[in-house]
């Protein structure tokens, strides 16, 4: 599923003001993020072949938003949501991470099993100190980690995943179109499904909760 954003101009001051400027288009990233996931989950089922785990996913080198180098062995020990996207993303990225978080609360006494992992596909703009702000969101999955690179990571990284993603440029700016597939993964590293965050989070959570093996 591709996601293709609005033009956005830069933030002016700081991201909580960016994220006070999200908020009159909530409802117009609820029905993007709807028309993207149903596409792209009508696009997997419709293959001849559905994707094993072992088609999706392996190593990366990257770092997360403390400068902290990571790599694939961060997956290890927790089922995991993956999803790429970038900062600046006006609509898609922040209400599929809104939903995760939401998703996470309802897992109760299991959320600590559970970790959101977000991987940028804009490195340029894209630094640690830009993800620990962004995700510093009170609406976004407490403790998640943001991931970027070089753009040479990023791109092995989404190659991996089987993400897409391209520079959209908006006049002196640009956007970012990328894939909104969001991969639940469990704790071997493994590819499991895609989550289908288009549903209210209590359905999320469940979602997660049959992966794992039941309330």
């Amino acid at each position: 599923m591709i996601a293709r954003m609005r033009p956005k101009s830069p933030p002016r001051e700081g991201y909580r003001e960016r994220e006070n400027e999200m908020k009159p288009w909530i409802w117009t990233g609820l029905v993007a993020t709807v028309l993207m996931v149903v596409l792209g989950l009508f696009a997997w089922r419709s293959t001849s072949r559905p994707p094993s785990s072992s088609d999706i996913g392996g190593p990366f080198h990257l770092v997360d938003q403390s400068g902290a180098a990571v790599d694939e062995r961060l997956l290890a020990g927790k089922w995991s949501a993956v999803f790429f996207g970038y900062t600046y993303c006006p609509d898609v990225c922040p209400t599929t991470l809104a939903t995760l978080g939401q998703a996470v609360t309802a897992l109760g006494d299991r959320s600590g099993q559970f970790q959101v992992v977000f991987i940028t596909v804009d490195p340029e703009r894209d630094t640690p100190k830009a993800m620990a702000a962004y995700l510093d969101s009170a609406s976004f999955p407490k403790a998640t980690r943001g991931l970027t690179g070089s753009p040479a990571q990023i791109a092995a990284v989404a190659h991996a995943y089987h993400v897409y993603y391209q520079k959209a440029p908006q006049g002196a700016s640009y956007t970012m179109d990328h894939s909104a597939v969001v991969y639940l993964i469990d704790p071997g590293g493994r590819f499991v499904r895609p989550l289908d965050v288009t549903a209210p989070p209590p359905d999320v959570a469940g979602q997660i909760l049959a992966a794992m093996g039941g309330a």
